[in-house]
């Protein structure tokens, strides 16, 4: 079989494994969610500011601690959490997240995370979003995520989704600019959205 060397040779309609994904040699980003390929387009440089300063705020808080963070490029590989792991053709899912802390180091390994992280922050960009709030949420909710943020950089609030006893994230709670938000499974970590966003600006 010829090597995959171009995102144009792989079929939109087909289903792809994690297998797979390890074959290709193209520099192209992209997804593959339940077996359906998904190319990521660049990051603006408002995303990159606000991964960024994540980055700092979460560096900072789990500096010595035994969770780690990570921010993409970073394979998370995700299986039915009702399921055990498999080898990597029978994994259909891999994602990169924008960030995400791993508190259950025996996932990690070098080329990436096998399993769910305790947190995920995904960054809204006009050409992910329907993705991120419907695709994505369903997704990290059935793989086990604990905690789900997203951050919309247009409208500057940040939605917390968490984990219920039945499986699903509830409601989320939005957070918008000039409030501080609480992480519910890191009870001692608080980011301040003024830290993230900017000031907002004057009320007329």
């Amino acid at each position: 079989m010829a090597p995959i060397t171009s995102l144009s040779q792989l079929d939109p309609n087909g289903t792809y494994t994690y297998a797979d994904y390890l074959t290709w040699k193209f520099e192209q980003a992209l997804e593959i969610i339940k077996g359906k390929i998904l190319p990521l387009s660049a990051p603006s440089r408002t995303h990159q500011k606000l991964s960024w300063k994540l980055t700092l705020a979460f560096g900072n808080h789990f500096k010595g601690r035994r969770c780690e963070a990570y921010a993409a490029p970073f394979d998370v590989r995700l299986y039915d959490r009702k399921k055990s792991w498999k080898a990597d053709k029978d994994i259909f899912t891999v994602v990169q997240p924008d960030l995400c802390i791993i508190c259950d180091l025996e996932k990690l390994d070098e080329r990436g995370c096998l399993g769910a992280p305790d947190l995920v922050v995904e960054i809204l960009s006009p050409g992910n979003s329907s993705r991120e709030l419907k695709l994505k949420k369903n997704l990290y909710a059935e793989s086990g995520v604990r905690e789900y943020w997203i951050v919309d950089p247009t409208h500057e609030t940040l939605s917390r989704y968490n984990m219920e006893e039945n499986g699903t994230y509830g409601r989320p709670l939005i957070f918008v600019n000039d409030e501080a938000m609480p992480s519910l499974i890191f009870p001692d970590f608080t980011l301040d959205l003024v830290e993230l966003f900017g000031p907002p600006p004057p009320m007329e």
